[in-house]
């Protein structure tokens, strides 16, 4: 039993995992450009906020998986039975053009895929938002859904 309300919870879960997966995000990227030079083309701000669009995706499935998971153990496993194939399906292993058709259409789902290209764009190519809007908008929505999904779900294992 909790004094909190279940949104409070929810904060208190994700805020300090935004804080430290941004600040790995600064680290990261500060090691690419000054230690391997590999030139920053386009704005720190939008992959920022790429990120923290892509990081509440990723925090949302966590949460989800919590929700669904009885142990730690079990929730061990099903983040790996998740994350593996979301590597696989991502495009990060493999160019998702060269995956057999169907592997393509599941490709659509997985929210890696969108901020792979996203990064390549904004890091390499130094794409802006006229470009990458739909990959964003497709992480946008991909976030918010699940969050919103969690977030109703853990609703019910807290009451």
């Amino acid at each position: 039993m909790s004094p909190l309300t279940p949104v409070e919870m929810i904060l208190g879960k994700t805020v300090p995992v935004v804080g430290i997966a941004l600040l790995d995000l600064t680290v990261i990227a500060s090691v690419a450009i000054l230690w391997f030079r590999i030139p920053m083309r386009g704005s720190f701000a939008l992959l920022f906020v790429a990120s923290l669009i892509y990081i509440l995706c990723g925090l949302g499935i966590g949460l989800l998986i919590s929700t669904v998971s009885n142990t730690t153990q079990e929730a061990f496993m099903t983040m790996f039975m998740f994350f593996l194939p979301a590597m696989i399906f991502s495009g990060f292993f493999f160019p998702i053009a060269n995956m057999p058709t169907a592997f393509q259409f599941v490709s659509l789902l997985d929210p890696l895929r969108y901020y792979l290209a996203t990064v390549r764009g904004i890091f390499l190519k130094g794409a802006g938002v006229s470009v990458l809007w739909p990959q964003i908008a497709a992480l946008a929505s991909m976030g918010g859904l699940i969050l919103w999904f969690a977030s109703t779900r853990f609703r019910k294992t807290v009451a």
